[in-house]
């Protein structure tokens, strides 16, 4: 179906490259070419089959809640020349993400559940059932892994660790809850939830930006909101648009990410699914209509040749 398993371009005035998890990143003196590729991760390892339009989705998804919140915080987008490409500002990254959670839902319901009433040094109080909202909105910090496991990490060890200033954290921790605020009031006009989410930062001349991808269903959790009380007091699984439903299926297929763990075979049935939830959570949180590339096109050409307008209307 004409995924983009990776590129392997090769741009004039191009100075380096990397592929991260699932995205191909081009660097230049002055900015970076980003893009998004249909490789689709989960407890932080790759899985062998790429999820068609999943790139696009996130970038898409991305660019309109990076629009929609400019004026809280600065971002590294200049220009998002191709559905599957966004080409910004150079920064240095924080070494943290900013994850913030409004609900008691995935990795956080998982530690809750074994028995920790602390997560990343945040008290969680006693008698808190999955998907339950939190008293209010918490920061969860990680550590950001160029590869392994991202771990949990306390705002203290942050500081201790001299990972992030602590004139910096503290500008991250106001643009993360302004920014989650924004979201949730966005999601609440699609009759949604924002559950939790995770947000980058970066830094160049002493500038603090926002940077990847923003309130996208790898980075975030959405629960419909309709017929959400419901099923909270019927004890009922909450009917949701993330990646999580990725996440049970690896989890009920016995893999976690482990060592001596191995992948559960990707079916043709199964991609194409994953995919059409990937759709779905773009029309349901954007309100837009997705539009898939021609059957006939040539997506690597396509994104090739849009890269190099780009580059050359720039110089």
């Amino acid at each position: 179906m004409n995924a983009i398993k990776e590129t392997n371009f090769s741009f004039p005035g191009q100075t380096a490259f990397y592929r991260g998890k699932v995205r191909d990143v081009y660097s230049f003196a002055d900015k970076i070419v980003m893009v998004a590729s249909d490789r689709i991760s989960a407890f932080d390892v790759v899985l062998p089959e790429p999820i068609p339009y999943k790139g696009q989705v996130l970038n898409q998804i991305a660019s309109i809640f990076l629009k929609a919140t400019s004026d809280i915080v600065p971002n590294w987008v200049k220009s998002v020349p191709d559905p599957s490409v966004t080409i910004g500002i150079k920064c240095t990254t924080f070494p943290v993400e900013m994850v913030i959670r409004g609900y008691l839902a995935g990795h956080a319901w998982r530690e809750y559940k074994a028995g920790k009433r602390t997560l990343c040094g945040v008290a969680l109080p006693e008698g808190l059932k999955e998907n339950d909202p939190l008293p209010s909105p918490i920061i969860t910090p990680t550590t950001k892994a160029s590869e392994g496991h991202d771990e949990d990490i306390s705002r203290e060890e942050i500081l201790k660790q001299g990972l992030v200033s602590e004139e910096d954290y503290i500008v991250l921790e106001k643009y993360t809850r302004a920014l989650f605020q924004r979201g949730t009031e966005i999601a609440k006009t699609r009759d949604l939830i924002l559950v939790d989410t995770k947000y980058e930062f970066g830094h160049t001349d002493g500038k603090i930006y926002l940077i990847d991808e923003v309130h996208t269903p790898d980075s975030s959790r959405y629960f419909y909101a309709k017929g959400y009380e419901e099923r909270q007091k019927k004890g009922e699984v909450q009917k949701q648009l993330s990646k999580e439903f990725v996440r049970q299926w690896l989890i009920e297929n016995g893999f976690q990410g482990k060592e001596g763990q191995k992948i559960p075979q990707m079916t043709p049935e199964i991609v194409n699914n994953i995919s059409e939830r990937y759709i779905e959570l773009f029309e349901k949180v954007t309100g837009e209509n997705f539009k898939k590339p021609s059957s006939t096109e040539d997506i690597q050409e396509r994104i090739k040749k849009n890269i190099l307008n780009a580059i050359n209307a720039n110089n």
